[in-house]
């Protein structure tokens, strides 16, 4: 498997997960546009496009840091537009950006609601949307996105209602373009059994006691550099879990990506354990 002169369209990915993304990819020689918002540090997220940039020569790859906000069609076909013109074109294209907010119904406000609705859900669908008549003339196209599996269980939406709605919207646009560009576009989406240590983790979720009972994001890079190398035409419209996905093929250890016990790990949601049965791996000493 080798991601070599492969082309990626990264919306946010100055850090977290998508950075982890990019810098999996890059250790193969991928060149990788971050198109995010961030430009100028922020007092308690760490990255901007330009140190993911730096960070992604590092390790190999080749970068283009483009300052994109995903809910104007004009920015995002700027920044589709000036990658094609940087690299010759697009290969995989990775919906990462997202907005979060965990909130009842009477305590969300519009302005989080709408913020939440035009990232995760239009924002996916728009860059999608501008990628794929690159993507239809690459040779394994990919569209990956970050969001989790449909599943209708009341227990994903009391209490958090819009933003389960904003993430499903993610996940219903690899349901219809997996069908709809079958046998041309590879569309899957991946998601995390237990929380990540990001930034959202730490701030918004549940501060230090959280982000130590969390895994690193490298067990979603590695996950999501298995999608990239699968056939498109035969691997699509898949729902998939980082660990069932490294299981399946070959991994047994996932010590490597936290310090806990699983047991002790904390749970992410809208993961139906039935549907994903937790893999079986090495025993813990």
């Amino acid at each position: 498997m080798s991601l070599k002169d492969k082309v990626i369209f990264m919306t946010g990915g100055s850090r977290g997960i998508g950075l982890s993304i990019a810098l999996k990819a890059a250790q193969d020689g991928a060149k990788i546009a971050i198109a995010a918002k961030t430009v100028e540090p922020h007092p308690k997220l760490e990255g901007t496009i330009f140190t993911a940039a730096e960070d992604i020569k590092k390790a190999g790859g080749e970068a283009l840091p483009l300052q994109c906000d995903i809910r104007f069609e004009e920015s995002v076909q700027s920044a589709i537009d000036k990658t094609v013109k940087e690299f010759g074109g697009i290969d995989i294209c990775v919906n990462n950006a997202s907005a979060i907010s965990l909130t009842p119904t009477e305590q969300t406000d519009m302005k989080r609601y709408d913020l939440m609705h035009n990232i995760n859900g239009r924002g996916t669908f728009l860059t999608s949307k501008l990628c794929i008549p690159h993507l239809l003339e690459s040779q394994n196209p990919h569209i990956l996105n970050l969001s989790p599996p449909l599943d209708m269980d009341p227990i994903w939406f009391q209490g958090s209602l819009a933003y389960t709605m904003a993430k499903f919207n993610m996940s219903m646009c690899v349901l219809g373009m997996a069908a709809e560009y079958q046998g041309r576009i590879g569309v899957n989406a991946l998601w995390p059994r237990t929380a990540i240590k990001t930034a959202a983790v730490a701030n918004v979720l549940g501060g230090n006691d959280m982000f130590e009972k969390s895994r690193a994001p490298e067990i979603m890079s590695d996950a999501a550099y298995i999608v990239f190398n699968k056939d498109h035409k035969t691997f699509s419209g898949n729902f998939l879990i980082d660990d069932t996905l490294l299981a399946e093929h070959g991994e047994t250890d996932f010590r490597k990506y936290a310090d806990y016990p699983f047991d002790e790990l904390m749970p992410d949601f809208f993961v139906p354990a039935d549907g994903y049965p937790v893999p079986k791996v090495v025993k813990e000493s």
